[in-house]
């Protein structure tokens, strides 16, 4: 199985060099078929130059101009649109998520489910850093989704998620140009009868630079995608909703696309 690994950059030449090969060294590792598709969004700094020193030195690594209207989701889906594994995660540039989790994304999604999200706050997870005002705020936010969604998984805001490459397919069109992709992707897989499984992760604050997250402009267009979805699963009777039903296969044999 290739696991295709999507990080938006944007501005980040003090840490998307250090995160590729971090990423690398630990699939090569593990001895894992893999890409890094790096998602360059219009940076104005040395993003592009550092992805393609990595390149130069790891053909698995690939640089993406986001050409068209810049913003995180908008990446994102640009990466999405353009990667080839079986698999693909969503990291983010700053480091902050650990290849030691990708590595447990990868053989859930080989063996066990179609999705493997990480959480941030259950018991065996490890965050350092974590602003007290956002942690407070992404507390109350997961909660709400949880509520009114009926499930107990707690991390739904959080960007770092995996899929098989069908979860993608099914769960489009994509709407959220901003951050709120990072809801709208698992809600959808979710409802619209995926498999998934989920695993205490780790989390680190960035060391460089700051993050374009915005909490003041993302609150209406979180709560747009989430009720967005939550309308799809209670008024259109399953229409979106995956129509085989068989056991989830395990990926070990298949070939990279």
């Amino acid at each position: 199985m290739k696991l295709s690994v999507v990080i938006p950059a944007r501005n980040e030449a003090a840490n998307i060099g250090a995160t590729v090969e971090a990423i690398g060294a630990r699939l090569r590792r593990e001895r894992i078929d893999y890409e890094v598709v790096v998602v360059d969004d219009g940076s104005t700094d040395a993003t592009a130059a550092e992805v393609q020193r990595r390149a130069a030195a790891d053909p698995c690594v690939r640089l993406v101009h986001n050409r068209g209207p810049h913003g995180f989701g908008l990446a994102v889906r640009c990466g999405l649109d353009q990667f080839e594994g079986d698999a693909v995660a969503i990291m983010m540039a700053d480091g902050s998520d650990s290849p030691e989790d990708l590595v447990k994304y990868y053989y859930i999604l080989r063996d066990r489910a179609e999705c493997a999200f990480g959480s941030r706050f259950m018991t065996g997870s490890r965050v350092v850093g974590y602003p007290r005002l956002k942690l407070v705020i992404n507390r109350l936010v997961n909660t709400f989704i949880r509520l009114l969604f009926g499930f107990r998984f707690n991390d739904v805001t959080n960007a770092f998620k995996a899929y098989r490459a069908n979860v993608i397919e099914g769960c489009r069109p994509f709407l959220s140009p901003h951050f709120n992709l990072t809801v709208e992707l698992p809600l959808k897989a979710i409802v619209r009868g995926y498999s998934y499984e989920v695993v205490p992760i780790g989390w680190q604050q960035r060391q460089h630079g700051t993050s374009s997250l915005s909490l003041r402009e993302m609150g209406s267009r979180y709560l747009f995608i989430v009720l967005y979805v939550w309308l799809e699963s209670m008024l259109t009777r399953g229409d979106y909703r995956r129509r085989d039903s068989a056991a989830v296969v395990p990926l070990r044999a298949v070939r990279p696309r």
